[in-house]
């Protein structure tokens, strides 16, 4: 046993890095003592900011989380920055080890002309608006418009098509921000192209995701039968994937439907690519082209382009093609992928190719964005399994006994006034307060300022 707890500090304060901080306190060989840093004022990640707000059995996971956080070994101290208000060069003294948990910040573009206009954005930018993620509350995407295209197939981009198709009566009882919530009240938006690049064998959605849009109060789903035709290979897949065969057999009854009777349509494309977006200064159309699916020699079905184009009219263009991480600042970064270069959590000299003492990474900035939340803890246990082994041969920070009181001099100097758990559970219990008037979850606060604006208000 070391002679002093080992102090482990977590950047971040999502999913992989609350799995990570429960996977150290879990065990009994080593003492520890953990810290979360995260620059946004709430913990959860995107539990809070990315989980689509009409589903809320997804974000109980919370709960696991804040039995961790209420551990005396484990501290929370949001609204600090990394690399701005901390660096690794300051937390070096204070902390044996370092996990970075800082996930995929940014999305892939789509690399076609038009994209840079306005009303095309990220699907991840229209998710943190409508979740409340102070970055995002004054995105403003005009919902004046009638069409809007989704590109990508996967949970994401069903969650941002399911949000423009439902009712404010639908998302009345959510936790959806407050500024999303009224401007949804006032949207234009008829008809939705949720745009695949292959076909449906391949689509990444689930089936619960899919089966939604049967059911919606005022939006049908529309499916072109001769796009649910399926080569040899997709006809496989489908017979050995229970989750694409049944894919498949739900897309088959909405394409049985036909277009239906209610005021919106959300038109689900296979096969197509988009090509430019169209307009002068603003969105108002996409050209997509008819693709055809061709194997390669290890079994990988290529989109290759047909040379048939079609236009849609449409005023937004929502890209969902994945997430990319951005570099951290002070440590390797791997461009390509968009991760930090690692083995199995032991973060990598790029230079020399072997471990960099005392630095970890968990989640997506370890492994690039897939799997669900959940896949994030078995991915950290497997990092911390490391770190512990590691802990015999790491150089130990000081033993100074004033380690958190030179933590507080360190912030105090960037002039961050941090959030701590307690902090944040207060402000919590404020949400959860104001939502129960209104039968909904909770009201978010957005921001800080707002957040302790209220509490003053409250305890005045």
């Amino acid at each position: 046993m070391p002679e002093r707890s080992v102090r482990i500090a977590i950047i971040g304060a999502g999913p992989s890095a609350f799995y990570a901080a429960a996977a150290l306190i879990a065990q009994d060989d080593v003492a520890v003592r953990v810290d979360l840093f995260d620059r946004l004022p709430a913990p959860y990640g995107l539990v809070r900011y990315g989980v689509a707000p009409d589903h809320q059995r997804i974000k109980s996971v919370a709960a696991l989380y804040e039995k961790t956080a209420s551990d005396p070994r484990v501290r929370f101290f949001g609204c600090v920055e990394f690399g701005k208000d901390v660096t690794i060069d300051s937390l070096r003294p204070l902390y044996d080890m370092v996990v970075f948990a800082t996930g995929a910040q940014s999305d892939r573009s789509l690399g076609i002309p038009g994209e840079d206009l306005s009303g095309s954005m990220s699907a991840t930018e229209f998710v943190a608006w409508y979740n409340g993620h102070p970055d995002y509350k004054d995105l403003n995407p005009d919902l004046s418009v009638e069409g809007v295209a989704v590109i990508g197939v996967g949970n994401v981009a069903m969650d941002v098509a399911r949000i423009l198709a439902k009712t404010p009566d639908e998302l009345k009882e959510t936790d959806i921000a407050d500024h999303a919530l009224e401007a949804l009240k006032h949207s234009k938006v008829r008809n939705i192209y949720v745009l695949g690049r292959r076909g449906p064998a391949q689509a990444k959605f689930t089936n619960p995701e899919i089966k939604e849009f049967g059911k919606l109060n005022t939006a049908d789903p529309v499916v072109l039968e001769g796009e649910l035709e399926l080569d040899p290979h997709s006809a496989v897949t489908v017979e050995q994937n229970r989750m694409a065969r049944q894919n498949v057999e739900i897309l088959r009854e909405y394409a049985a439907r036909g277009h239906g009777t209610k005021t919106r349509k959300v038109h689900f494309r296979f096969l197509v690519s988009p090509t430019e977006i169209l307009g002068d200064g603003k969105v108002s159309g996409i050209k997509i082209e008819r693709n055809k699916l061709v194997s390669t020699d290890d079994g990988y079905l290529n989109a290759n382009g047909t040379g048939e184009f079609e236009e849609l009219n449409v005023g937004m263009v929502l890209r969902s093609v994945g997430y990319k991480g951005l570099q951290v600042p002070g440590m390797p970064y791997d461009a390509r992928k968009g991760t930090i270069p690692n083995d199995h959590g032991r973060i990598l000299n790029p230079t020399t190719g072997n471990p960099i003492p005392g630095a970890y990474v968990v989640g997506w900035a370890k492994r690039g964005p897939t799997g669900v939340i959940g896949t994030n803890k078995k991915d950290a246990e497997e990092t911390v399994a490391l770190l512990l082994e590691d802990i015999p041969h790491i150089r130990r920070a000081g033993v100074d006994a004033k380690v958190e009181q030179k933590l507080e001099e360190l912030l105090e100097g960037a002039g961050c006034k941090y959030v701590s758990f307690d902090e944040w559970q207060s402000f919590n219990a404020l949400e959860i307060e104001r939502g129960k008037s209104q039968n909904r979850p909770r009201v978010k606060f957005i921001d800080i300022e707002e957040m302790r604006a209220a509490q003053s208000e409250r305890e005045a």
